[in-house]
């Protein structure tokens, strides 16, 4: 599947069937014991991620590819940060906003769209916390590349890693497609993004966080 095809799955699937999941999955409601676990692990992804990043962010501008909800644009805007908040679901900016504390209203820039938009600029910092798990790793490398040329520090990202439960998972989606599902997660080892990025770049690996049925690879690429 193509970068773009895989982008519209992605939008139909957080714009029009999980909005509603997505809203409570991120807020403070109540959920259940299994999306717990998956809150719980992306609040420690996200702070694996924005540990990498200066505590004092006064005067950069930072990227928050597939922002979503808007909790890691908070956390940046936070630190200082001018930050760019984008997401493929328009549905899910409109969240983002009326979460955002206004207080830090003049430091943010909400769009919907495609996260690697040339139009969106140059930045200090790029934070893609789970938006680019659905990709294909030469999808990945265009993406990664394309980004790093407009950044001056480093691109933090994850993927899903190559685990033997995440492969299951993988073959069982590839062998038993059904249209209404959500996009299928392509993993990938670490080790081999970095042999297909190592004349682009450097690529680091920061540790993986396991929570339940949440699993995530957090790394970090700069040209």
């Amino acid at each position: 599947m193509s970068y773009d095809q895989t982008l519209t799955r992605v939008e139909t699937y957080f714009d029009k069937t999980a909005t509603k999941t997505w809203e409570r999955l991120t807020s403070d409601a109540p959920v259940s014991k299994i999306r717990e676990t998956v809150r719980q692990g992306r609040d420690q992804m996200r702070a694996t991620l924005l540990a990498e990043l200066p505590e004092d962010l006064h005067g950069a501008r930072v990227l928050d590819a597939g922002c979503g909800a808007g909790p890691t644009t908070v956390e940046l805007a936070r630190r200082g940060a001018h930050v760019v908040a984008i997401d493929i679901s328009p549905a899910l900016i409109d969240i983002a906003r009326q979460r955002f504390p206004r207080a830090l209203s003049k430091q943010v820039e909400f769009c919907s769209g495609d996260m690697l938009a040339a139009s969106l600029g140059s930045f200090d910092y790029v934070v893609a916390m789970d938006s680019l798990i659905y990709y294909r790793a030469d999808d990945i490398k265009t993406a990664l590349t394309g980004l790093a040329k407009r950044t001056s520090g480093s691109v933090l990202f994850t993927v899903a890693p190559r685990t033997r439960m995440l492969m299951a998972m993988w073959y069982a989606g590839k062998l038993f497609p059904h249209s209404d599902r959500s996009p299928v997660m392509v993993p990938h080892a670490p080790a081999a993004l970095a042999a297909l990025l190592q004349s682009e770049g450097r690529l680091r690996d920061l540790g993986r966080v396991k929570s339940g049925f949440y699993i995530s690879q957090a790394l970090g690429f700069a040209a």
